[in-house]
């Protein structure tokens, strides 16, 4: 019977350790509750310096009053990350810190 406890130990750990990271790919929704229209969001895990790929890409904007729901699958295995937002009208917000793993919505207010 002990054989078959720490057979069976072995085999959670080893499944355990093939699971995913928990922050490889989070989905959330974005609202933009400010009154300027948000032109690029970039995002990047805390603990590196190096703003992402915008979110909202090429062709993507944000209007005044609206929410659209945002990926971010870069694949890391981080929950905190720090947002980056631009404006069309040229204000730039930086928030430090929010935990996406945890995240349902962000709103983004003036």
């Amino acid at each position: 019977m002990n054989i078959f406890v720490k057979g069976g130990l072995a085999a959670l750990v080893l499944l355990a350790s093939a699971l995913p990271a928990a922050a490889e790919t989070v989905e959330f929704t974005l609202i933009n509750n400010s009154s300027q229209t948000l032109q690029y969001f970039y995002t990047t895990p805390s603990n590196e310096d190096s703003w992402g790929e915008d979110l909202l890409g090429p062709e993507g904007t944000l209007e005044s009053g609206m929410q659209g729901t945002v990926t971010i699958g870069d694949e890391s295995d981080q929950c905190v990350y720090d947002f980056r937002f631009e404006t069309g009208e040229g204000a730039l917000l930086e928030v430090p810190e929010i935990d996406i793993c945890t995240l349902n919505s962000y709103t983004l207010n003036d």
